[in-house]
């Protein structure tokens, strides 16, 4: 089976997230494709992406392996990675060799279930990656039959533990008791934070923001000098020293 293939391939490295909202300024194919050419110059050894369009222009620039999703909201459902079938053959179009969908235990929309989802792209030769928020989630969908599991929604459920950092208990409970391989995700912000999740049993780790998102990543300096301008100890700023002079 391909999965399996590109699984090997993406053991013990970096899998770059490559995705961009309507409402964020790297949004378009054309960037996300260079994005992924930057991530396959420095070395990850495979990319995750959002929708068909983004998916085929980057199959362009690379030959990393894609992991493929769609995020899209229905009002009766609180799911929005890969919810529907409809998304599910969006991304066999694009011709992904893994498909990203939501492992939770939440109510799918359309009155679909996860068993669907995964017979119908097990039934296209497609691997599945299952992304959850809790120990639980991870053993139900391994039980199910998915490929893998990443630690992608630890922290985005209400259920789940709310961690500054990324959910490193999640990803060593998990990699000691399932078979199949257990992707860390979820706020890795550092080398040493992905390092660490190796370490403790991570099959690989995916990191997007902390490397995606330069307006993510200018807000961590720009708050934090900010901070740094305030006055301290009932001392002023050199700001408002000099509003004070003008005066």
């Amino acid at each position: 089976m391909e999965s399996l293939n590109i699984l090997e391939q993406l053991e013990r490295g970096l899998i770059v997230s490559c995705q961009a909202l309507k409402d964020e300024p790297l949004y378009g194919p054309e960037v996300m494709a260079k994005m992924a050419k930057a991530a396959e110059v420095g070395g990850a050894v495979g990319i995750r992406a959002n929708g068909a369009d983004d998916i085929k222009a980057i199959k362009k620039l690379i030959t990393l392996p894609i992991i493929g999703l769609v995020k899209k909201m229905y009002e009766e459902s609180d799911i929005y990675i890969t919810p529907t079938l409809n998304e599910v053959d969006e991304l066999i179009n694009a011709g992904v060799g893994i498909i990203a969908i939501d492992g939770t235990t939440r109510k799918r929309p359309n009155g679909q279930s996860i068993e669907e989802l995964i017979d119908h792209i097990h039934n296209n030769g497609i691997g599945i990656m299952a992304d959850i928020s809790t120990y639980e989630e991870g053993i139900r969908a391994a039980a199910l039959g998915v490929d893998c599991v990443s630690t992608t929604l630890s922290g985005y459920t209400s259920y789940s533990p709310s961690l500054k950092g990324p959910d490193f208990n999640l990803v060593e409970r998990l990699s000691k008791r399932l078979s199949i391989p257990v992707f860390a995700e979820g706020r890795y912000n550092s080398p040493e934070e992905a390092r660490k999740a190796l370490q403790i049993g991570a099959h690989s780790v995916v990191v997007g923001s902390a490397i995606t998102r330069p307006q993510e990543i200018t807000k961590k300096y720009t708050n934090l000098l900010k901070k740094e301008g305030q006055p301290h100890d009932g001392q002023t700023s050199k700001s408002d020293r000099e509003y004070k002079r003008v005066d």
